[in-house]
């Protein structure tokens, strides 16, 4: 008789444990690409991941019941990685044609911004594109750019000089010391990086403007099942309110 009160009293204890997990799930990982584009995103000196784009992710993912895993990639490592599904989810800008068969795209927004090509308060601002003929261009290492910008700086007619910098302070610092012509970069780490220089505001014309949502790897099991669940948290905790303004 004792022998079967031990057998039921562990049944039910295991039936019960097994209900309790089924009601706390532990949160799915997700793998999170990002760029170094601070304010938005960007590493501390301890390794953290910092920014509000990411700050916003989390809050998402967390909400959504998923929980993320944070790397800081250049963008050739960031796209193959969404290309084989390494990385699985990205904050970024949406419409990238080698991405489209790898990927699903959320449909709200998440931040809009600029990039834009700055000259010196000396020079007259040039016409695109041919002012722009045998000019030197600084860029920054690390980043892309879409079919249109990348044939605008690869164009043999306008026999482009490119110069590369690792930041956009150093790339600042060359086009005032005038070790370049143009700089092409996005417009709000530029103002940021001026502002903290204390350099006088640049002349600048905008080439493009673009919007950032969440990037999903469709190779991700269960993709359609993310994107979906960060579009419905962003709606739930307040939609546009929580929409990052990168210009």
């Amino acid at each position: 008789m004792m022998p079967r009160l031990i057998f039921t009293a562990l049944l039910t204890f295991l039936c019960c444990a097994g209900a309790v997990a089924q009601t706390s799930p532990v949160p799915l990982t997700v793998n999170v690409g990002y760029y170094e584009f601070p304010p938005y995103s960007w590493t501390d000196r301890d390794g953290t991941p910092r920014g509000s784009v990411l700050e916003l992710t989390d809050r998402l993912l967390r909400h959504a019941g998923y929980q993320g895993h944070y790397r800081s990639l250049p963008g050739a490592r960031l796209y193959a990685g969404l290309q084989d599904g390494s990385i699985q989810l990205w904050p970024g800008a949406g419409g990238k044609a080698e991405l489209a068969e790898h990927t699903l795209e959320s449909r709200n927004l998440i931040g809009e911004f600029n990039l834009a090509l700055y000259y010196r308060p000396d020079t007259p601002p040039p016409d695109i594109p041919d002012g722009l003929v045998g000019g030197r261009l600084i860029l920054i290492n690390g980043y892309s750019y879409w079919k249109a910008i990348n044939e605008l700086i690869e164009s043999p007619a306008l026999g482009l000089e490119l110069h590369r910098t690792n930041t956009h302070a150093a790339a600042l610092e060359m086009l005032l010391r005038k070790r370049g012509d143009y700089l092409l970069d996005y417009q709000t780490p530029v103002e940021q990086n001026r502002q903290r220089l204390g350099i006088e505001p640049l002349p600048f014309i905008v080439l493009q403007r673009l919007q950032s949502r969440f990037i999903v790897s469709r190779h991700t099991p269960g993709s359609e099942a993310l994107v979906e669940a960060l579009d419905r948290a962003y709606e739930e905790l307040g939609a546009d309110q929580l929409r990052i303004n990168i210009d």
